[in-house]
């Protein structure tokens, strides 16, 4: 039986094949059209530049639909020794943005996986999580797609993500709940199967030394 989730992945993935390209110039015409609309005017001296400097800042914040996860884990390493114990890496920084209002997500991921005869560099697990937070999101779907990625692209005997995040949605509108935080795992795998493997990761991950 196929895993839900990976469908979720791929489609993911395939989001914008079909869309027709926007250019710079049609995005700055359109933020220029809300800066109308909240009441300000565009052609104020400090506003003048406003809409290509969000054009600007939304490809940082966006950055991982241009991306392709799958890339930067191509380059594993064999020559390990037979190493098959837990790799776990806390405290990955994540800036993402919820889907439904556009708002800021912001926190942490901590990732491990088992290898299963090779693994990969350090920075690889940082750099996945990165391509998937740089999309619109939902916090269970980002868990759930860093967790995937690494499961395929490993071929690991096991993955495990969390994520801890604020999303300004809450905070900064709406119920306005500034010290809610929201808390995701995903399990695949051995992490998934066997308990221990899935009680030593959340023990580690709650050690705050």
């Amino acid at each position: 039986m196929k895993d839900p989730a990976m469908k979720i992945v791929k489609n993911t993935e395939k989001i914008n094949e079909n869309l027709s390209k926007v250019s710079d110039k049609e995005a700055e015409e359109a933020f220029k059209t809300i800066i109308k609309w909240i009441g300000e005017d565009p052609g104020r001296e400090g506003l003048v530049e406003t809409p290509r400097r969000v054009v600007k800042a939304f490809k940082e914040y966006f950055k991982g639909y241009n991306q392709d996860s799958t890339s930067e884990l191509k380059k594993t390493f064999g020559d390990v020794d037979g190493y098959d114990d837990m790799v776990l890496q806390k405290n990955i920084s994540v800036s993402s943005h919820c889907e439904h209002h556009m708002a800021p997500i912001i926190g942490v991921a901590h990732v491990a996986y088992l290898p299963n005869k090779k693994i990969v560099g350090l920075s690889k697990l940082a750099r996945t999580v990165e391509v998937f937070s740089k999309r619109l999101q939902t916090q269970e779907r980002l868990t759930m797609q860093i967790a995937n990625a690494l499961m395929k692209g490993l071929d690991a005997n096991g993955v495990a993500v969390t994520v801890d995040a604020t999303h300004q949605c809450m905070t900064m509108r709406g119920i306005k709940k500034e010290r809610a935080t929201t808390i995701t795992n995903y399990f695949a795998g051995k992490f998934k199967e066997d308990l221990s493997y899935q009680n030593r990761y959340l023990k580690y991950i709650g050690d705050k030394n």
